[in-house]
């Protein structure tokens, strides 16, 4: 271990990672982190407000480095309150999805994650903000947000029931008019949406990459768009989404940008890194470049 780290502390979603062993994660976080020189202390996080306020706390504590027991939406939360800080950020994936853990490489086995992280190395990357609100994985506002909103129905987590939410949502999503500019540039008019992403990273979770050239390191994010009309097409091609190259399919525009402005008629539904916000009308995403630390496995350990 790095001996950097001193004063760890790790915060467990309680309600997150169907079947994870406790016993078996904790015995590996002792292992790899409880040594001479390292404080090594635990808590739960209860509920989004709950985690942001005891990851602020124990940055006022004077924590060194926070391990993140849970899935994005618990990354985002926690992430949130060290932004801007030099607390480090170690995310061990008990989500659905794990888009920040996949694209970093970070083992899905929670017991190896606890134990490659205690020898990664950290790594300052960009953040983005909608309004305000950091994001680290991806933030959408038209067909992929609103599937949130219908897997957030389902009394089970897993990939079964996210594929399910987007069958519904494909049937029930009504697009709506979006007037975007990209750095300050023209206005552009995008008719009927039905992908519109915005990626800090390469994933969307569960494996599927809807960026597939996204850096987190290279102060820009990218903007992915797909319009209804074209959708069907893209469906067709959805292997492009497993194997990086659905920026090779011709209907999915890709563009990289620091700054965006949407105006939409209507307000309508925001996920951002798996979580949902409604009611959001008129949006501004912006980039923060290396504004967080985070603890990235070297290459013999990234799966």
């Amino acid at each position: 271990m790095s001996p950097a780290l001193r004063r760890v502390r790790v915060l467990i979603n309680p309600k997150s990672g169907l079947g994870l062993s406790v016993g078996g994660l904790l015995k590996a976080l002792e292992e790899a982190w409880d040594v001479p020189g390292c404080q090594l202390t635990y808590q739960v996080s209860r509920s989004a407000d709950d985690g942001r306020e005891k990851a602020a706390r124990a940055v006022a504590e004077g924590v060194d480095t926070i391990l993140v027991v849970g899935g994005d939406g618990m990354v985002n939360s926690i992430g949130a309150a060290l932004v801007g800080t030099p607390v480090k950020l170690g995310v061990i994936p008990t989500g659905s999805g794990n888009g920040f853990a996949r694209h970093f490489g970070i083992p899905l086995d929670p017991e190896r994650a606890a134990r490659v992280l205690a020898r990664a190395d950290p790594a300052r990357i960009d953040v983005g903000e909608m309004n305000g609100r950091p994001f680290f994985v991806t933030c959408s506002l038209a067909w992929d947000a609103a599937l949130v909103k219908s897997f957030e129905k389902f009394p089970v987590r897993g990939i079964l029931p996210y594929v399910l939410a987007g069958a519904i949502e494909w049937i029930a999503f009504s697009p709506q008019p979006f007037i975007y500019r990209l750095d300050g540039g023209a206005a552009q008019r995008l008719e009927r949406p039905f992908i519109f992403t915005i990626a800090n990273l390469t994933q969307f979770g569960g494996g599927a990459r809807i960026a597939p050239q996204a850096r987190p390191d290279d102060g820009h994010l990218e903007l992915v768009t797909i319009s209804k009309r074209d959708a069907p097409r893209v469906m067709a091609n959805a292997s492009r989404l497993f194997d990086g190259k659905l920026d090779h399919v011709p209907e999915v525009q890709t563009r990289r940008f620091q700054r965006l402005k949407v105006e939409r008629a209507r307000p309508g539904a925001v996920q951002m890194d798996g979580e949902l916000i409604e009611g959001v009308q008129d949006v501004v995403v912006q980039v923060r470049p290396a504004a967080l630390t985070v603890l990235v496995p070297g290459a013999r350990d990234r799966e």
